[in-house]
């Protein structure tokens, strides 16, 4: 299924301010998985509801649609939705257990304490700017797409590789539009387990790697 897929398919809910289809870096083909920003609260329960469980045209079986964050935390009517089917099982597990976790994190922005004493540059004219390290060699940035996209509006990923292997150098860089989303997402997984490593996550200061 195509970004443009998609966008068709749920337009007709409202005004979608952005959409992502998650690509497999090495086959170019679709993880499965799609994150839906819609204008109004209303618009996405609307998609939700008409569209969660059924098949559409063409697929083999049927989709799930939901929030892809917990409702309540949003500052906002932007919300996400989060559409999946079971070919994201071949990568590594469906993006759902993630976005479980994160759709029932007790943090909240008053429980930040930790954030509060960090420094806030890695802003921008295009959001704020997030470093993660000790990322594995096989990291890509859909990755973190599946990772950051349910906690707001993801900007921009990138994962620094090798120049000759084009192996993931253990860091990467995520841009998000909105600082109290890109700070819960701090809060959330700074120490999240990846496969074997635990992330470090912070904003990006002049110190971090470039």
């Amino acid at each position: 299924m195509t970004q443009k897929d998609v966008e068709d398919m749920f337009a007709r809910y409202g005004r979608i301010i952005n959409s992502r289809v998650l690509v497999d870096q090495a086959s170019g083909l679709s993880r499965g998985v799609a994150f839906i920003r819609f204008d109004k609260r209303a618009e996405a329960e609307d998609a939700i509801k008409d569209l969660n469980g059924q098949k559409p045209p063409g697929a083999s079986e049927p989709i799930t649609v939901k929030f892809a964050a917990n409702p309540n935390q949003a500052k906002n009517s932007q919300l996400l939705s989060q559409l999946y089917h079971s070919q994201s099982r071949r990568f590594g597990g469906p993006v759902h257990h993630q976005a479980q976790r994160f759709r029932f994190s007790p943090m909240s922005v008053d429980h930040m304490g930790g954030i509060s004493g960090v420094s806030v540059p890695g802003n921008s004219t295009s959001g704020w700017c997030i470093f993660i390290y000790n990322l594995g060699q096989d990291a890509d940035e859909g990755i973190l797409w599946q990772m950051f996209g349910p906690f707001g509006a993801v900007t921009n990923v990138k994962v620094i590789r090798d120049f000759n292997t084009n192996k993931c150098k253990g860091f990467g860089f995520v841009t998000m539009t909105n600082y109290e989303e890109a700070a819960m997402a701090i809060a959330s997984l700074n120490g999240y387990r990846l496969g074997d490593k635990v992330l470090q996550v912070s904003f990006k200061t002049s110190k971090s790697h470039k």
